[in-house]
This record gives structure tokens, sequence and C-alpha cells, in this order.
């Protein structure tokens, strides 16, 4: 215990997120291949998937993107409202809502688990869109704890500060700063779940998920320990 609380707190927070950008890969990964091609962490996919499905593009869904965009936004909007008047990056709050987070995604994975390998599509619908609804309060709570960079569930910015600032961009990267390296695992932690997870759904549909619940439940356990008074 004491060598956990003797890490930095930032360095702890990086850690912790880049744990939750790996899980947001897996997600994806289940959402998109294993039930009818719907991001449930990236709504920026979901989006360009709603443009082309509005003109008939190559018979993309529709209904299953749009709840899990809304989805999204309702746990984003609970984080928001929840961590409104919270003092520090991780309080009682955030344990709380990371929980929520962890909870619900081993319970969708033991629905999974339970109806097999191909769900109806009512029950594909229900589980993306609580996924969604699941990313984006990880997502807002994220984005509370404010690691730079490092969102959980989105890598398009990071990309694009990584390659603005190398020394074929601007330059500005400084060697020790640490900002290239954290962009960059960041990047790798996302690719690397997106392959967790399609690896995954080789053994069955529910197997990401549980993965996935399980390494959100140990943020969670692992945050609130480190955030933990030292007279506790």
């Amino acid at each position: 215990m004491t060598r956990l609380r003797a890490v930095p707190t930032e360095r702890m927070h990086l850690w912790l997120m880049l744990v939750l950008t790996f899980t947001t890969g897996i997600v994806d990964a289940v959402g998109y291949l294993g039930l009818d091609r719907v991001f449930t962490g990236n709504m920026t996919g979901n989006v360009v998937i709603l443009g082309m499905a509005l003109v008939g593009g190559d018979n993309l869904p529709i209904l299953g993107p749009t709840l899990a965009l809304l989805g999204f936004m309702a746990g984003a909007a609970l984080g928001g409202r929840t961590l409104k008047a919270a003092g520090a990056a991780w309080t009682r709050l955030t344990t709380i809502l990371f929980a929520i987070v962890a909870v619900v995604t081993l319970a969708l994975a033991v629905v999974l688990f339970v109806v097999g390998e191909t769900p109806g599509r009512p029950l594909g619908v229900t589980v993306t869109t609580l996924l969604g609804a699941a990313m984006g309060l990880q997502a807002a709570v994220a984005r509370f704890i404010a690691i730079k960079d490092v969102t959980t569930v989105v890598v398009t910015s990071t990309i694009t500060g990584l390659a603005a600032d190398s020394m074929f961009g601007s330059g500005k990267s400084r060697a020790g700063d640490g900002g290239s390296g954290r962009r960059f695992t960041a990047v790798v932690s996302i690719l690397a779940g997106a392959a967790a997870g399609a690896a995954l759904l080789q053994w069955h549909l529910g197997a990401g998920l549980l993965l996935a619940g399980v390494l959100i439940a140990g943020v969670t356990v692992v945050g609130a320990l480190h955030a933990r008074p030292a007279s506790a």
C-alpha cells in the first residue's frame, strides 16, 4: 500500500487512463465486429456511419449507432452532473462512477455468455446502447481527471498532436517532457485493445467485455486505494 501511494498522482492517473483506453479498444471491437457495426466508445465513428447510412451506403445500420450515440451522451451528462461540484481529480464520486462502468460492462458480458454467440437484434441494440452509456460516463470522468492527450475513448486529437509536434512537424515536443511518449502509448493502447477484442471474439462474444470489465474494476480499485489518505 505504501508503494502504491508513493507513485506520483499524475503518473498513476496516466497509467490508469491508459488501461481504460485499452478497454475502449476492446469494447469498440466487440461492438463493431460482433454487434452490427456499432461503435460504443468512438462516437466519431458512429456519426460517420450514420451519415453514410442515411443515404443508403452499404446497408449500414442506423438504429444501433443512433442509440449508442444517445446513450453515450446520456452517460457523459450523468458524469458531468455528478462531478459538477467535485473538488479533486479522484474522489469517492470518481470511484463510484468508474465502479458503475465496470458493473455495467461485466453485467453485459454475463448476458452475452448466457444468450450465446448470436443475440437477437433487440438484445444486440440494447447491449450497444448500454455500452455507449458506460463509455460516455467513463469519458466524462476521464475528462474530469484531465490527463492531457488521454481521453480514454478517442485518439484522433492525440495522433494530431503526436504528428504536429514531432520533429517532422513543429518540433515542439521536447525531449524529456513526456508528451510524445504519452501520446504514442495512448494510440498503442487503443490499438492493442482493439486487437485483443477482435481476437477474443474468436472465443466468445462476451469474452472481450469480460476482460474489459475486469480491467475497469481493477482501475477503480487501484485509483481509490491510491487516493485514500495515508492515515486511512
